[in-house]
């Protein structure tokens, strides 16, 4: 069956195309043949970034008053099947895809007025705090500590698994502020305004491929502002469910990396004899 879209669908569509054709550098282009769904040239993709931040185009699935692009469903559609052919980088999920829209739906106003425009430009990297050397799958059991001091927290502890940290320069994380009833329930969530704050060190992991997409991130007395505090304290577990719907399923889900990731596989498939 084909799909026909209506002229001025079609008209937007050659509109995109004809931008993935000319704007993106050669080793944009070259960034994007190269990303897998481990690895993504930080740096080409930062500027790819930007390139469509100048355009408009950054974040489609954002509400237009905050920087979206206003269009139907369609025209997002469209988008991401061309931005698929084109065979670019992908924009960096953790702040246009995660804390972004989070803080749309539920942060303060002033949360809202300090981080967004730098989320939507480029000029802030956001990385993200979850998961612990024993603290994976069962991620409520996280151990990393945030004590009340006034109007800031303490931090100790680390974090594992913590994908770009060493290119970041804010973090969004999961702290445990009370041992008191279900584990899930004494989860704080905190934004950093810096990550390198004193008593933070940021140590790569070296993968097999040799790059360090990934990062270990220990804490020792890290003091942090509790303005950066999203929702109540102990109710982060139910701020990160919310942040899920977006990272799983909002605006970011229809990847077009993962149709690129499909196509590829079907084509080496195809070159591959048959036993």
């Amino acid at each position: 069956m084909r799909i026909e879209f209506a002229p001025e669908l079609e008209a937007f569509r050659a509109e995109v195309a004809e931008f993935f054709a000319t704007a993106p550098t050669p080793a944009i282009r070259e960034a994007g043949r190269k990303t897998t769904s481990v690895f993504a040239p930080f740096k080409e993709c930062m500027e790819w970034h930007r390139i469509l931040y100048e355009k408009g185009w950054v974040a489609p699935h954002w509400p237009e008053e905050y920087g979206g692009t206003g269009w139907s469903v369609e025209q997002r559609f469209i988008f991401a099947e061309e931005y698929r052919k084109a065979d670019l980088p992908p924009l960096l999920p953790q702040s246009l895809g995660m804390v972004g829209p989070l803080l749309i739906d539920i942060g303060t106003q002033e949360q809202k007025d300090r981080y967004l425009p730098g989320i939507l430009n480029g000029d802030d990297f956001w990385a993200q705090g979850y998961s612990e050397p024993n603290s994976g799958s069962d991620l409520a059991s996280l151990s990393c500590r945030a004590e009340p001091d006034g109007d800031d927290y303490i931090i100790n502890g680390s974090k594992i698994w913590t994908t770009h940290a060493h290119h970041a320069n804010r973090m969004f994380m999961l702290v445990r502020t009370s041992n008191e009833g279900k584990k899930q329930q004494g989860i704080t969530f905190l934004l950093l305004d810096r990550i390198d704050y004193p008593g933070m060190k940021i140590r790569p992991i070296v993968g097999l491929d040799g790059f360090p997409e990934q990062c270990e991130v220990f804490f020792e007395d890290v003091r942090v502002p509790q303005s950066g505090r999203v929702g109540e304290e102990n109710d982060g577990w139910s701020v990160a469910k919310h942040l899920l719907k977006h990272e799983r399923g909002g605006g970011n889900a229809a990847s077009p990396t993962l149709m690129r990731y499909c196509e590829r596989a079907r084509a080496a498939a195809e070159k591959t004899p048959s036993p």
